[in-house]
């Protein structure tokens, strides 16, 4: 009976033109932005109404997440995605700081000290961009199989029908993710704002569970959501905390004194207290440390 359903399903089968912009290839990071203009944005993604200032995207690409992101799961640098999400929001304008990126930059700028330019290039110093904030993402934890519960039913039905539960069961998969975002001052050092963000999703995959492996395990890959799909949905609801956070924005500060002037929980024999300043904020007659 199931030889019969699957040559059914076979003779069924079809090849089908390419299709661009396809829905079913799609992450929720979708569209395109140029400038503040955008284009197919995600109707879920926060939106700021002008940038807070530039940010740049911090990678730790020496942590264990990001291996597994990228050796496990074969995906790209989350820097790519969230580049997306960042200038189609508005919240902020997008620097480069990647190291293939300055490399790229650098090497224009050493075409022009060589003298192979055309004049008129325009390459000289002074032109780049600070970038006021850095975003450092991390995957806290990525589960392609969070499933089971065809097994448990089929455990208390018993018999035949708890066989045929726990098969169908067998066929369901939850993918789950859970990601963070720390957005940081840089010319302080200062921790803006941080943020979590999750997302699942469950397909049922009812050939890989009734049929059984071989023909109908690989049936039922096609309909199945990538794991990478998963992580961009966590990004991106952990972005959009974040600019919700960010809009009721207030400066955390340290009563009767500047940040990193000793702090209020002194300790016996420690230094006093002292207020802290830029060096364009020192009042007049005092002496910055």
């Amino acid at each position: 009976m199931a030889a019969v359903a699957v040559a059914a399903l076979l003779a069924g089968c079809e090849t089908t033109d390419m299709k661009m912009g396809s829905q079913d290839a799609k992450t929720v990071a979708t569209g395109s932005a140029a400038g503040s203009a955008t284009s197919g944005a995600s109707g879920a993604l926060e939106r700021c109404a002008s940038p807070l200032g530039t940010v740049s995207l911090v990678e730790n690409q020496s942590a264990g997440w990001y291996t597994v992101l990228t050796g496990e799961y074969k995906l790209p640098p989350t820097a790519n995605l969230l580049r997306l999400l960042v200038q189609q929001s508005n919240c902020f304008v997008v620097v480069e700081r990647g190291a293939a990126g300055m490399r790229a930059m650098n090497r224009e700028r050493d075409l022009q000290r060589s003298g192979e330019m055309r004049r008129g290039s325009n390459f000289g110093g002074g032109q780049m961009v600070a970038s006021d904030y850095g975003l450092s993402p991390e995957v806290v934890f990525s589960s392609d199989n969070a499933g089971g519960i065809g097994g448990v039913l089929g455990g208390l039905i018993g018999g035949g029908r708890g066989r045929a539960v726990a098969a169908v069961g067998g066929g369901l998969q939850t993918r789950q993710a859970s990601a963070l975002l720390t957005l940081v001052d840089n010319r302080s050092g200062v921790q803006v704002a941080a943020s979590e963000g999750s997302a699942s999703k469950s397909d049922l995959n009812l050939f890989g569970g009734l049929v059984g492996g071989g023909a109908g395990a690989g049936l039922g890959g096609y309909t199945n959501t990538p794991q990478g799909k998963v992580i961009s949905a966590a990004f991106m609801d952990a972005f959009n905390q974040m600019v919700i956070s960010l809009r009721n924005y207030r400066a955390q500060t340290v009563q009767g004194q500047g940040l990193g002037g000793g702090g209020r929980l002194g300790v016996d024999g420690g230094a006093t207290p002292q207020p802290t300043y830029t060096p364009q904020n020192v009042p007049r007659g005092r002496k910055q440390r």
